[in-house]
């Protein structure tokens, strides 16, 4: 029912923000219906306006199943909360990284909002995490190592590193992985793996062309190609993560 609810909500937004975007028309058929039409793919642009909603529901996804947990008496009633939580994060939050596709990067970047202004890798991490609910300082978060950026998150043990995998060797490795969203930090770099049945999606502020936020799949990704260091990590499939963002709690930076 939650999953249910929320892809409709998701697709509401979704829907409004193409319109107003231009990348669905209006046209008549023979038949004398009108039906959408989807244009050719356009050159991704930041989407403030759809970024600001999207926060907004996931606030209050939050603060009701929230409420929820606390009122759970059993650990099944909990679980299911749980459950509920992480099916809200996996649909809402790439929704939030692409708003941000567009979005110019540079080395000092801190971009506070997708399209205003340049953001680095660490703060387009740290930015997306913080507004997704979790109480955390994106500054102080954005400018760890990336091993730091993940261990804020997901105890050392959950955290895979590998060193000198030959890369489609490693993209299979992430495709055989649980379904969700994953931290990825590289030799310099860090972003997120949203891992799903179609493939994986790497989302980060790129240093390399077209130096800006984008959506890579395994076939260009070529930070996450040419990397030699690669730890990864699940961020919604954290059970204590999941906690944390139900909680409100502070989360405490690694340095």
């Amino acid at each position: 029912m939650v999953k249910a609810l929320a892809k409709w909500i998701l697709g509401a937004v979704l829907l409004s923000g193409m319109a107003a975007t231009g990348w669905w028309v209006w046209k008549f058929q023979n038949s004398g219906l009108l039906e959408f039409s989807v244009l050719q793919e356009m050159k991704p642009a930041p989407d403030l306006e759809k970024y600001e909603v999207l926060v907004a529901e996931l606030q209050r996804w939050r603060e009701d199943l929230g409420a929820k947990y606390r009122e759970a008496k059993t650990k099944e009633q909990k679980a299911a909360v749980e459950n509920d939580a992480r099916v809200i994060l996996e649909l809402v939050m790439p929704e939030m990284m692409r708003c941000w596709l567009g979005t110019p990067y540079d080395f000092n970047g801190t971009a506070e909002k997708p399209g205003e202004g340049r953001i680095a890798c660490g703060y387009f991490v740290s930015t997306v995490i913080r507004d997704a609910g979790f109480k955390v300082n994106r500054y102080r978060l954005a400018q760890q190592p990336s091993e730091n950026i993940l261990r804020t998150f997901i105890p050392r043990e959950n955290c895979i590193l590998e060193v000198g995998t030959e890369f489609s060797a490693y993209a299979d490795k992430v495709d055989g992985m649980d379904k969700g969203i994953y931290l990825v930090g590289l030799d310099t770099h860090v972003g997120f793996i949203v891992n799903r049945s179609d493939g994986l999606k790497f989302f980060h502020a790129s240093g390399l062309r077209p130096w800006a936020v984008v959506e890579e799949t395994r076939e260009n990704a070529g930070a996450l190609q040419r990397s030699n260091w690669r730890m990864i990590g699940g961020l919604t499939g954290e059970v204590g993560v999941v906690r944390t963002w139900l909680g409100g709690d502070k989360v405490i930076v690694r340095k």
